[in-house]
C-alpha cells in the first residue's frame, strides 16, 4: 500500500469517524506528544534508562503508527502529497548520501 492510499484512508476515517481534523497547531502538539512516547520507549527499552514496569507493555509499533497517523493528518489538511514529497526526498538523499555513507568509516 502506498502513502497516497494511506493518506486517503486517514481522510476517510476522519470523515466517517471523526468530526473534523483538529487544527494544524493542535495536530502539531499531538505529533510532538506521540514522538515523545516513541522516544520514551526507545530510551528505556534500547537505551541506558531502566524500563518502568508500567512501560513494558507499551507497543512501539502502535506508537510509531500514532506518529504516522498524525503526520498523515497534517499532510492532508495542509494539501501535501506525502507520496510525492517522500519520493522527491528519497531521490535527493540517494543522490547526496550514497557515497558519503559508503565512505563513512564509522559505519564500516
Amino acid at each position: 500500500m502506498g502513502i497516497k492510499t494511506t493518506q486517503k484512508q486517514v481522510d476517510d476515517w476522519i470523515q466517517n469517524h471523526g468530526v473534523r481534523y483538529f487544527n494544524e497547531l493542535t495536530n502539531m502538539a499531538q505529533l510532538t506528544e506521540e514522538v515523545g512516547e516513541v522516544a520514551r520507549i526507545i530510551a528505556r527499552r534500547y537505551g541506558e534508562q531502566s524500563e518502568k514496569e508500567s512501560d513494558k507493555a507499551k507497543d512501539l509499533g502502535e506508537e510509531l503508527a500514532d506518529v504516522l497517523f498524525v503526520t498523515l493528518c497534517l499532510a492532508n489538511q495542509t494539501g501535501v502529497d506525502l507520496q510525492a514529497a517522500f519520493d522527491k526526498k528519497l531521490a535527493i538523499k540517494t543522490e547526496r548520501d550514497h557515497d558519503r555513507h559508503h565512505n563513512n568509516k564509522k559505519l564500516q
